[in-house]
């Protein structure tokens, strides 16, 4: 018809929510609607007509340049291909990011090279190679351990020692450890038996299988049982290797894992009655690894905590309000293991604290389901009966602070949210510190997670914005108000990005109502302030790049630019459509020159090598939160 009047309009944005899986209500809808054509009908005639369509659409050039339909576009010859890039270990920026692990590692196969020259040139042949990986065997059964010593290791990374070893590797390292200690058992193993073949060979010695499966005194170990231990030792390792594999912890078969993991416990009793050396490389550590599960089991029994408060999101994220004892202290992204009885009696796991250590009566745990244990969870806390007649007196605490109508059990809200109040008993084990724990002391912080990786940085932000409040200085004159400095000893702090990828709208539901609060709080006590700046991705919703999107995304720059409040989540923050590009955020940092930049995430592992790769072209340390 030559123009376009806003039912029309009103339909195309409808399809174009659809495209993006953006579920709006219509007066939002009418509202994108009314922004765009109030904009594009510049004569104010009631249609838009082709040229205040094509003047609309020239304010934004990328969407000209995709509609621009030219033949010399056709015609024009391929880019000629780049010199193809040297592989990262190649590269000088990743030996100077990395080189604190480097030295480590290189230190590592130093003094396992050491031992072994040091054992082996005592004896010939294949006995030979046996003894030398046996005496490397001493050292790396023992440092197995110690890199399982969670409480220690959290004690060094408040310690100038933390600069030096690679604590925030340590789960990384016990599995590199492993897998050594896996392939010295077989070359130990076997060359064992190739000297006892070659001896049973000779006239005047037994068998081969008597070598192996009957004692003989002088043949080692305790009462000549080197062979017999050594056989089963060798079993037991196969066996943990075998059910530590990624694809059987994430398959849903967590308790084969975690049962099967459990024979480390005969394997060191093995350890000590095959090897006469070995009680001297593993008293030490022994006796930690034993003072660390003693305190621990004290520590989790010493008596039961309460849930006394739960959230069923829509996305199936559990979100349990623990109270907190009096004695518990931790840092802002520590995580603590969990164990519920009503779920599993046995089972422990490992979760990050979401709220602020600041929040002194409750613990936050945010836990998406994912498996096995974490649908359970959310299947339990669903029982439409109540969990506890006679609630706490936290919980009745929490139920007076809550407004009318909230206190109820199973109270769903119009987002598709369920509250309750209960009283379910839980046992907690920790805190232990994470990788994050450096960003206090960083000047410039990018914190980048995705999905329910934004956990730990929830603690970390409300900390931030708890000292925020703390440093909050008013004038007695004038009742002016401003913010001091934050350097101190303990924050270093001059900016921090944040950034949050998410697949679609609805899982921006699980801490939206905090980021608003935190805007909130940062536009009042400081007015156009920059310290704590938020980006939000959607991945699934379509850009001004796609014909199929660029009229929404229009619609919502326009309402944003009106409302100061985005569409989407709420926010003051406007969420933007697809992926990062990663260049261009780093280089905006890199251009902001705010201090020393640390880059820290949370999410998946494909993502994690992906930042890696550009940290190391800007020379931004990266630290990756996993435990």
């Amino acid at each position: 018809s030559g123009s376009i009047d806003p039912d029309e309009l009103r339909l195309v944005l409808r399809w174009c929510l659809r495209e993006s899986a953006i579920a709006l209500p219509e007066e939002r809808l009418t509202d994108l609607t009314l922004a765009l054509f109030e904009a594009a009908d510049k004569d104010h005639s009631g249609s838009i007509t082709f040229e205040e369509l094509r003047e609309e659409l020239e304010g934004f050039p990328e969407v000209m340049e995709n509609l621009t339909i030219s033949a010399s576009s056709w015609l024009k010859p391929p880019p000629s291909a780049e010199r193809r890039p040297r592989p990262r270990c190649l590269r000088r920026a990743f030996w100077r990011n990395h080189r604190g692990d480097l030295r480590c590692a290189l230190g590592y196969a130093g003094l396992n090279l050491l031992l072994f020259a040091v054992a082996a040139p005592r004896h010939a042949g294949s006995l030979a190679l046996a003894r030398g990986c046996g005496q490397c065997l001493n050292f790396n059964c023992a440092l197995l351990a110690v890199l399982m010593l969670r409480r220690c290791l959290t004690w060094l990374r408040a310690t100038p020692l933390a600069k030096v070893l690679p604590l925030d590797q340590h789960v990384l390292f016990h599995q590199l450890v492993g897998y050594v200690v896996l392939a010295l058992a077989v070359v130990h193993t076997g060359a064992h038996v190739a000297n006892f073949s070659r001896l049973a060979q000779q006239d005047g010695h037994p068998p081969l299988t008597e070598y192996l499966l009957r004692a003989r005194p002088g043949m080692g170990g305790l009462w000549g049982t080197a062979s017999q231990t050594g056989l089963v030792l060798q079993a037991l390792l196969l066996t943990m290797a075998a059910f530590s594999s990624p694809c059987v912890r994430r398959s849903g078969h967590f308790e084969v894992f975690y049962w099967t993991h459990l024979s480390y416990i005969p394997i060191w009793i093995l350890l000590i009655l095959h090897g006469p050396h070995f009680w001297k490389w593993f008293v030490a550590p022994g006796c930690l690894f034993v003072l660390e599960k003693v305190l621990g089991l004290a520590w989790r029994r010493a008596g039961g905590l309460r849930i006394v408060e739960v959230n069923l999101l829509p996305s199936k994220v559990t979100h349990l309000v623990i109270e907190r004892p009096q004695v518990f202290h931790y840092k802002p992204g520590d995580y603590i293991y969990l164990n519920i009885p009503a779920i599993a009696s046995y089972e422990w796991h490992p979760f990050t604290i979401s709220s602020a250590p600041e929040q002194q009566d409750t613990l936050w745990l945010h836990i998406r389901s994912l498996g096995q244990w974490t649908n359970k969870l959310y299947e339990y806390f669903q029982q439409p009966e109540p969990l506890s007649p006679e609630p706490k007196p936290l919980s009745r605490s929490l139920q007076e602070r809550r407004p009318r109508g909230w206190a109820q059990v199973g109270v769903s809200t119009g987002l598709g949210e369920t509250h309750r109040l209960c009283s379910v008993k839980c046992y907690i084990d920790g805190p232990y510190g994470t990788p994050t724990r450096r960003i206090f002391t960083s000047e410039h912080a990018v914190l980048i997670g995705t999905g329910i990786g934004i956990t730990p940085f929830a603690s970390i932000l409300q900390s931030i914005m708890y000292r925020y409040r703390r440093r909050k200085q008013s004038c007695p004159s004038c009742h002016f108000s401003w913010c001091e400095d934050l350097r101190d000893e303990e924050m270093t702090l001059r900016k921090v990005d944040f950034i949050w990828i998410n697949r679609d709208q609805k899982h921006f539901e699980w801490f939206v109502s905090l980021l608003t609060k935190l805007e909130l709080e940062q536009a009042e006590q400081e007015p156009g302030g920059r310290f704590l700046e938020m980006h939000m991705y959607m991945t699934s919703a379509l850009g001004k790049h796609d014909m199929k999107g660029i009229g929404l995304q229009m619609a919502l720059d326009l309402l944003a630019a009106k409302e100061q409040r985005d569409s989407i989540t709420g926010l003051r923050t406007r969420t933007q459509p697809g992926r990062p590009d990663w260049s261009k955020v780093f280089g905006k940092v890199a251009d902001e020159n705010r201090g020393k930049v640390q880059v820290f995430f949370c999410g998946s592992p494909a993502l994690a090598k992906v930042i890696r790769v550009h940290c190391e072209r800007f020379s931004f340390p990266f630290f990756n939160e996993h435990f």
